[in-house]
């Protein structure tokens, strides 16, 4: 049983705590925060690029380092040396999200002095991440804890499938991932917003986040958009929402004028595909249909935002 893990990825890092394991986790990358108590760890990588830039910087920046061959992040060597891990949880899913496979075989070729087995996870829909958490807890040891987390998670989702069964209003959504340029979120997001009684637009279930124009969105012209962009917190987010505001017809859209537009924590909820996902589908049903669901998350995981 493996007694020394280093998680590379925040939605891995919540998987082993999901599971009580958190004992073992020796190191972790510089983003995983949650649960509070896992930020004492030693970070095991970091950004290629600096804080505080704006949307369309560290789109940029992001776009230069992939064109030169260059990794976003850089998983710090001799930390890794230093810890000796058992297992290394990391992903092959995005190149910007977090700390990349290949990376990670380099790191581990070069300078461990023992075997490390890589957990490399890769998910595009609401049933891989599912899957992951299976995989992440039979390589761990602990199926049994693994398959009581997946029945907690799988009962919260079969709630509200079955609160909006004969649900026949489907209002449309727009999740936005990223302000600039403007991206709409694929992979498992319209999954969630279809199982949350919504009708997603411009992404498709399983397939990649697309770059959008602005004149895609006033022609779909939404019931609701959500703003979620990947790793920022609503307050992030909040400092840059002027980038819609001022676009033209965007005082006409019809989410703004029946006062629809929201902003999601896409740091700590959306785009981590862990545990935490099904927090996220109860998130989108109560911003989709308020009068059926009231979990307790807004103030803390999306606001509606004043216009």
């Amino acid at each position: 049983m493996p007694e020394r893990i280093v998680s590379l990825l925040p939605a891995a890092t919540e998987i082993v705590c999901a599971l009580g394991l958190e004992d073992r986790l020796v190191g972790r990358s510089h983003e995983c925060d949650y649960p509070e108590t896992v930020q004492q760890l030693p970070v095991c990588s970091e950004a290629n690029f600096p804080d505080g830039l704006s949307s369309a910087e560290i789109d940029v920046k992001v776009k230069e380092l992939l064109a030169d061959a260059l990794s976003v992040y850089t998983v710090k060597r001799d930390v890794i040396k230093d810890l000796q891990p058992d297992v290394v949880l990391t992903q092959a899913q995005c190149e910007v999200c977090a700390v990349s496979l290949p990376e990670v075989e380099q790191a581990l070729s070069d300078y461990l002095d023992k075997p490390a087995q890589i957990i490399s996870l890769q998910p595009n829909s609401l049933d891989e991440i599912l899957n992951d958490i299976k995989q992440v807890a039979g390589v761990l040891g602990a199926a049994d804890k693994g398959e009581q987390l997946l029945e907690d998670l799988t009962e919260r989702i079969d709630i509200i499938r079955h609160k909006l069964k004969f649900m026949e209003v489907k209002p449309s959504i727009a999740c936005v991932e990223w302000l600039e340029p403007l991206m709409i979120s694929g992979n498992w997001i319209p999954e969630l917003v279809s199982i949350a009684g919504g009708t997603p637009v411009l992404a498709q279930a399983g397939k990649h986040s697309p770059y959008v124009e602005w004149n895609d969105i006033v022609a779909t012209d939404p019931d609701i958009i959500l703003l979620m962009p990947c790793g920022f917190s609503i307050e992030r987010t909040m400092s840059e929402v002027g980038l819609l505001l001022g676009r033209p017809g965007f005082a006409e859209l019809k989410a703004v004028k029946s006062n629809r537009v929201y902003i999601a924590d896409g740091n700590q909820y959306f785009n981590r595909p862990g545990p935490r996902i099904v927090d996220s589908l109860e998130i989108l049903a109560e911003i989709i249909h308020p009068k059926q669901f009231i979990f307790g998350n807004e103030g803390n995981g999306w606001v509606k935002f004043a216009l």
